[in-house]
C-alpha cells in the first residue's frame, strides 16, 4: 500500500481479513488512510467505520428459523432470506488520528458513533459502553 497511489480503502467482509485484522488497521492507520470495512468489529478494534449487515439482527432471524424447524418445519420448505437491516458505524477517534473530519450530516446518519477510546459511544438505539 502506497500511500503517494492510494487515496482510501475498501476491506471486504472475509474470513482472511478476519485473521490479519490487526496488521491490516496497523498498516492503514498509519498511513493515514480512510478505509471502509465491512463489519462492525474492525471499527470497534481501530478501523474508521464500517457499513454493513446488522449481524445482531441476523442472528435474531436464525433463531426463528431454528425454532420453526424445531416446530416441525422443512428446511427445504423455509425461504431464503438476506440481509433487510444495515448499519453505518464510525470511530471519531480514529477519524481524529488520520485527520479526517467527517461531515455532519454523514454522522447524522451513523447507527453508532464511536468517540473514545473506552469504547463508549452514542447511539440512535442505545447509549453507553459497548460490549465487545
Amino acid at each position: 500500500m502506497n500511500k503517494a497511489r492510494m487515496e482510501a480503502v475498501i476491506v471486504i467482509g472475509d474470513p482472511m481479513f478476519g485473521a490479519l485484522r490487526t496488521q491490516l488497521l496497523q498498516i492503514i492507520n498509519n498511513r493515514r488512510l480512510p478505509a471502509i470495512w465491512a463489519m462492525r468489529e474492525y471499527v470497534l478494534a481501530g478501523g474508521l467505520m464500517s457499513y454493513g449487515a446488522d449481524f445482531d439482527d441476523l442472528f435474531r432471524r436464525a433463531a426463528i428459523y431454528v425454532d420453526k424447524i424445531l416446530k416441525g418445519a422443512k428446511p427445504a420448505d423455509l425461504p431464503v432470506e438476506q440481509p433487510t437491516k444495515f448499519e453505518l458505524v464510525i470511530n471519531l477517534k480514529t477519524a481524529k488520528q488520520i485527520g479526517l473530519t467527517i461531515p455532519p450530516n454523514v454522522l447524522a446518519r451513523a447507527d453508532r458513533v464511536i468517540t473514545g477510546s473506552t469504547k463508549y459511544l452514542t447511539s440512535r438505539r442505545h447509549i453507553g459502553l459497548w460490549d465487545v
